[in-house]
């Protein structure tokens, strides 16, 4: 595991990044969702992309993968990875209940990828707010598979495996129902360590 070692001063503004991410999640999603939605961060550091399968429960795991790019200032890769049981609630909370999923259907992996473009894009509003930076994303696509394979085109997509993700973990609270979901971001060569230094000199929010 590579170690690129943060000061209190930069996991605190990662920390800040993560629930103004939130905030900013919760509010879109309680327009989807037709409710109060409340999320919580419960995770908040940096992750060599290589791991992150242990972190969604190992390689042969299913997950759902939404994936983003974003350019502009900073330019990098988003993922939003979701268990196939938080999947399917979601699912119920927004198309209808069903006892059973063998299969997910062209309308609900697009509202995957809509919840997913709503996570990656209070991200980037995140960013954008905290460092006074312009940034632009693309339009989701979303894919369900063991996450060894969603690794394996993450990396294609990058290039190279060495630089670490900021991961923030989420819990979605809405009724009775409650939606984990995790979101990495790995910025191009050196964008980590960029990203993290422009977040380090933004304004406190707090």
């Amino acid at each position: 595991m590579s170690g690129m070692e943060l000061d209190d001063l930069t996991a605190d503004a990662l920390r800040e990044f993560g629930n103004i991410g939130a905030g900013h999640a919760a509010t879109a999603l309680s327009v989807l969702l037709q409710g109060r939605v409340m999320m919580s961060v419960t995770d908040a550091r940096l992750c060599p992309f290589r791991d992150i399968v242990d972190v969604v429960g190992g390689p042969e795991r299913l997950v759902a993968a939404v994936f983003i790019r974003i350019s502009g200032e900073i330019s990098g890769n988003m993922f939003v990875l979701f268990s196939l049981a938080s999947v399917d609630r979601l699912l119920d909370r927004l198309i209808e209940p069903i006892d059973s999923r063998e299969d997910y259907s062209d309308l609900d992996l697009s509202a995957v990828a809509e919840v997913g473009n709503i996570l990656t894009g209070a991200y980037v509003t995140a960013i954008s707010d905290l460092c006074n930076i312009q940034l632009n994303q693309s339009v989701p696509s979303v894919a369900v598979d063991m996450a060894a394979a969603i690794l394996d085109i993450g990396l294609m997509m990058t290039g190279y495996d060495e630089n670490e993700a900021i991961l923030i973990s989420t819990s979605l609270a809405h009724g009775q129902h409650s939606i984990d979901g995790h979101f990495f971001m790995l910025p191009d060569v050196d964008g980590t360590r960029t990203l993290l230094r422009v977040l380090r000199r933004a304004p406190d929010h707090g």
